[in-house]
């Protein structure tokens, strides 16, 4: 059984009355746009239609009460707020944070290698 290589996954997100506020997919979508500038390119750069990105940052914005972009000079592109910048500092440290105790649990319990999803070995 040593020769087993396991992956760790997590799935983990936020809901607020009832409906997801933010989770790993939105946090990585603020970030690209934050990165692009552009919503659509952050969508594109991320293989979801512009619909979809738009949807998503909507309902979030809904769901959380707080708007998370503001329109550039001109209607060229986007930047995150304050309040974006911060949830997504917030949630990925979490995340990071959660991910970390579970690969150290996980590899102290089980009987063979466990990486974390991201890690390029195989």
């Amino acid at each position: 059984m040593t020769s087993m290589k396991a992956r760790l996954r997590l799935r983990m997100w936020l809901e607020m009355d009832g409906e997801q506020a933010l989770g790993l997919g939105r946090a990585i979508l603020l970030s690209e746009i934050e990165r692009q500038g552009s919503l659509n390119k952050a969508a594109k750069a991320l293989g979801m239609s512009y619909r979809a990105a738009w949807g998503r940052l909507k309902k979030t914005e809904e769901v959380m009460g707080v708007s998370l972009v503001a329109e550039q000079e001109k209607g060229r592109g986007f930047t995150l707020t304050p309040q974006a910048r911060e949830l997504v500092d917030t949630f990925q440290a979490w995340y990071d944070d959660v991910e970390t105790y579970a690969l150290k649990t996980a590899t102290a319990r089980f009987p063979f290698p466990v990486t974390p999803y991201a890690s390029e070995e195989s």
